[in-house]
């Protein structure tokens, strides 16, 4: 039992890493300038918590996805509250211990307040919903919007296909990679570059996002 274990963890792996070679050779070939970073870069690792609840509170607080945060407010918090990951059930002891210990908008509160209804009417199975099915759910609570429900497939359900048009950093990084004009039709024009990438758009975007921090360092 053990060996067909290790077998079966094995061929997963080596599945995993051929379908990412098939990833990345598309990309640089489809994107030159995307294929020089390819080149550049080391591969981006997200290692996600797959815990919607979770990820969704942190956007809210933070206006940023954890994974992408530099100043560290949620996880600041968490650990004042001696809380790991958020869930309906410890959130009344994280805004005991942290959350309202810090200042928050009005805005921020009522949509924390939508999200905890919404956990307590539903309990979707989020890994077998579709890209759009998880769209629709999301944005049925009012104070979700694109780019959060962007963050919750790319980061935490870790789909494979997804352009967050409206992300600032990416914006950023495509204006400068590729000489975009961002006065006219800026959006139109990510779209487009973005359509070179097939199915991949997600390794796509965050090897973008790599780049951009790796030339920080």
């Amino acid at each position: 039992m053990k060996l067909n274990t290790i077998t079966h963890t094995d061929g997963f792996m080596k599945t995993a890493q051929d379908d990412f070679v098939k990833t990345q050779t598309f990309l640089i070939h489809a994107d030159p300038v995307l294929g020089k970073i390819i080149h550049q870069v080391p591969k981006p690792e997200i290692v996600s918590t797959q815990a919607v609840f979770h990820d969704l509170m942190s956007c809210i607080i933070e206006q940023q996805i954890h994974y992408r945060s530099t100043k560290r407010i949620v996880q600041n918090l968490l650990n004042k509250a001696g809380i790991e990951m958020l869930s309906p059930q410890n959130f009344d002891l994280f805004e005991q211990k942290a959350l309202q210990h810090i200042k928050i908008s009005m805005n921020k509160v009522e949509t924390i307040g939508r999200i905890l209804s919404f956990w307590e009417n539903n309990t979707p199975d989020w890994q077998n919903l579709s890209d759009e099915e998880v769209r629709g759910l999301l944005s049925s609570i009012k104070g979700i919007g694109p780019w959060t429900i962007d963050m919750i497939l790319l980061y935490t359900l870790q789909r494979k296909n997804i352009f967050p048009v409206d992300d600032f950093h990416l914006k950023r990084i495509m204006v400068s990679l590729y000489g975009l004009d961002e006065k006219t039709k800026l959006k139109a024009q990510m779209l487009q570059i973005a359509e070179n990438w097939g199915e991949y758009k997600s390794t796509a975007v965050l090897y973008l996002l790599e780049w951009k921090k790796q030339s920080k360092s």
